[in-house]
């Protein structure tokens, strides 16, 4: 077997790793059906905080669509669903300042930091329909705190999917260590499995971890070999 068959049939391997990986992972993401979310529950604590700050109780709001438990269901069925994010972001943010009243504009202005008097001025006009006749620094603070929410909100999803990503990819690996090894036993029969049962394991142990770059991978090998190939001319 010469040099140029031997890197085929190793980029070749690499990319079947990877996809197995790959698999593995779609699996794990799959369970995210299940009751309560799956896997996607290690990620969406940080989102959930997020909404409870920002939510301070307010009991005309408690048995309406806009109560906390309302707005955390909605935004747990957009995250299980895999709702865009800056959509998931956007939705967010329009039901929390729904809840931006007279009587919550102090807490809320707290938590942004921008002025609580103009903040307050800012829930009335809203709450009478007169969004309209904003002062300038009326529409200067509003302005600040759309975008002070917006930022609180981003970062709350951007550390939940860091975490869901993490724990789904950890989640991945004794799901293709597994997959492997059946696959080894399937393909090889009883007979031989004992003796590629390490290299099943080794496949499965590395496939997740390589799965995103498996055919950059693959394709450096076989570039590379090609370098050396024509060194040997």
């Amino acid at each position: 077997m010469d040099a140029t068959t031997v890197v085929n049939n190793l980029g070749t391997e690499i990319v079947a790793i990877g996809a197995l990986g790959t698999a593995a992972f779609g699996l794990v993401d799959s369970f995210k059906v299940l009751r309560g979310g799956g896997i996607s529950r290690a990620g969406f604590k940080f989102v959930r905080a997020e909404i409870v700050k920002l939510t301070p109780p307010l009991e005309s709001l408690d048995k309406t669509e806009l109560s906390r438990d309302a707005i955390i269901y909605t935004l747990q069925s957009q995250w299980i669903n895999g709702v865009d994010k800056g959509n998931q972001i956007s939705i967010a943010k329009s039901l929390i300042k729904l809840r931006l009243l007279p009587e919550t504009a102090e807490a809320l202005a707290a938590l942004t930091g921008v002025n609580a008097a103009i903040l307050k001025e800012v829930a009335v006009k809203i709450q009478t329909g007169d969004s309209a006749g904003f002062t300038p620094q009326e529409s200067d603070v509003y302005g600040r705190f759309d975008l002070l929410l917006n930022t609180r909100l981003d970062q709350a999803y951007q550390r939940a999917d860091q975490r869901y990503r993490n724990s789904a990819k950890a989640a991945a690996v004794p799901v293709a260590l597994v997959l492997a090894i059946v696959g080894a036993l399937l393909v090889f029969g009883t007979s031989k499995f004992l003796q590629m049962l390490p290299f099943a394991v080794l496949a499965g142990l590395v496939s997740t971890p390589i799965a995103p770059v498996a055919k950059d991978i693959a394709s450096a090998i076989s570039i590379a070999a090609q370098v050396f190939q024509g060194g040997k001319k």
